[in-house]
């Protein structure tokens, strides 16, 4: 990744987060896991190894089925996805909020 997004750079550089940034970042829509994969540049067998642990705790939802795929997207209304999300955008603020101010 060139541009590493400012939750990535923050935390450690792992298939999960890399995964989480992308659903964070798309939150409105829902996937399949092929796209899951490769909007988060994290190959479909690792993410197979730990998308069913998502699922379980509540952080993504299948939200539809179209032909053979699962459709899913971040569940909004999880406690742990809320903050997760205050967190990203708290970060976002954080690291450009500076280069702002040094344009004006």
């Amino acid at each position: 990744m060139k541009n590493k997004p400012f939750f990535i750079e923050i935390f450690w550089d792992t298939p999960q987060l890399r995964v989480l940034d992308f659903l964070i970042g798309f939150h409105f829509f829902d996937y399949p896991l092929t796209e899951i994969a490769r909007g988060s540049n994290v190959s479909y067998n690792s993410l197979k190894l730990f998308f069913p642990e998502f699922i379980k705790s509540g952080i993504v939802l299948k939200t539809r089925r179209v032909g053979k795929s699962d459709f899913f997207k971040l569940n909004i209304d999880n406690r742990f996805v809320k903050n997760l999300i205050k967190l990203d955008w708290s970060l976002t603020k954080k690291n450009i909020l500076p280069e702002i101010e040094v344009l004006a």
